[in-house]
């Protein structure tokens, strides 16, 4: 087992590697512990290199051990240019880390997997998880695929594509009447209750590592080198804050030179709790979610507070998108780099263009934006562009109105 313990954020007290994700002392987030001078023995570019294409190739750096027989494997998604938005933007070199192609089509895939394993070892025979609608499809999917049950619970008024998308692969589906942070309530007291893997509860120590292989992907995919910015979407905090851990990892193993990139953060302005205590120098207070990027829609975000740590030592910042700016950034990016991405794509890339404006992102910087999540899922902020021509089944009179005869 590559991971030793459980360790407090608060109290730095250690713990078994068990289904917990809080210290019994004073309620601090727990973190897996690693033995780090074993693992820069070990890992080195070329056995990572020689691994499977997907996040197991990076298992000596997880909380658990990479399965026999991995199943819908996630990871190695493509990292692909983006020259024409980023003439676009102002910037001269841009990169899009695209995990709409793991098989869910969200970086939640990464997350659950890892959780999954664990739950494995556990011996529980059902997954379970509050969502705003990508954990769900990925818990689905994933208990589908390892013959186990699952169990989600989503609010009722989730966006239908979502829900149709979790439903599909025979996961039972709670709709909660309330918001996301009800929902995340309501799994928090089951949990105590009920025999079942909840992957972002119980598990969550082991289900956020997961995150921090979108850090090792982008520096392996870069040749072993490291972007100066990277800009990150926003709910609970986790993936922000896990994708800097995975950058600081592979500088701590030797395995690149240089600092950990500058993290931009992104939340709509309906729902930017961490954004707002940044900037206004306070900690983290909840809010009541008002937004169109319900995927990033917490108002009570477990790890805000790890966020803030987050920007600040790398040299970030986080940024509140206008609602009203999610649709169009959605457009932009589909219309410069060919990529549909969902609301929090739009809210990503309006972070991008905020920091910009402010001169956090320069012309000479290397950059990487996440796109975490697939725009065939909320397709509602761009509907409106449908807006076919129609013609009548004669080439002759299309050519006429086209000019063309």
């Amino acid at each position: 087992m590559p991971a030793s313990a459980l360790r407090c954020r608060v109290c730095e007290a250690e713990h078994e590697l068990g289904p917990t994700a809080v210290c019994p002392r004073d309620f601090g987030p727990l973190d897996p512990v690693y033995d780090w001078d074993e693992l820069r023995r070990t890992v080195t570019r070329e056995s990572i290199e020689a691994g499977p294409a997907s996040i197991w190739r990076y298992a000596p750096l997880l909380p658990v051990a990479a399965p026999a027989e991995p199943r819908l494997a996630p990871g190695l998604t493509p990292l692909v240019p983006a020259p024409r938005l980023a003439a676009a933007l102002g910037i001269g070199e841009l990169h899009l880390k695209l995990d709409t192609a793991n098989p869910t089509h969200s970086f939640k895939d990464r997350v659950v997997a890892v959780a999954c394993a664990k739950a494995r070892e556990l011996g529980l025979g059902t997954l379970a998880c509050s969502s705003t609608g990508n954990l769900a499809n990925a818990v689905a999917a994933r208990a589908a695929a390892e013959g186990l049950e699952a169990a989600v619970f989503c609010p009722a008024d989730l966006e239908p594509e979502k829900l149709i998308a979790t439903a599909v692969y025979g996961a039972t589906v709670y709709a909660v009447q309330g918001t996301y942070d009800d929902c995340s309530r309501l799994t928090v007291e089951l949990s105590f209750e009920l025999p079942w893997g909840f992957v972002n509860v119980g598990l969550r120590a082991y289900y956020a590592e997961g995150s921090k292989t979108l850090g090792y992907e982008i520096a392996e995919q870069l040749g072993w080198e490291l972007p100066d910015v990277v800009v990150a979407p926003i709910a609970s905090g986790a993936l922000y804050s896990k994708v800097a851990q995975g950058f600081g990892e592979v500088v701590r193993l030797g395995l690149v030179d240089g600092p950990v990139p500058r993290l931009i953060g992104a939340q709509a302005e309906g729902c930017a709790p961490v954004a707002t205590a940044l900037a206004e120098g306070r900690r983290v207070t909840p809010v009541r979610p008002r937004s169109l990027a319900r995927s990033l829609a917490i108002g009570s975000p477990a790890d805000g507070e790890l966020a803030i740590g987050t920007a600040r030592s790398t040299g970030g910042d986080i940024h509140a998108v206008a609602e009203d700016e999610i649709g169009p950034n959605m457009r932009l990016l589909a219309e410069t780099a060919g990529v549909f991405g969902e609301t929090a794509a739009g809210v990503t890339l309006g972070g991008l263009r905020e920091a910009i404006l402010r001169g956090q992102v320069g012309e000479r910087d290397r950059v990487v934006l996440l796109v975490t999540g697939d725009g065939l899922k909320t397709p509602d902020p761009v509907a409106d562009l449908f807006r076919p021509v129609e013609i009548e089944a004669d080439a002759d009179a299309l050519l006429c109105s086209l000019g063309a005869v």
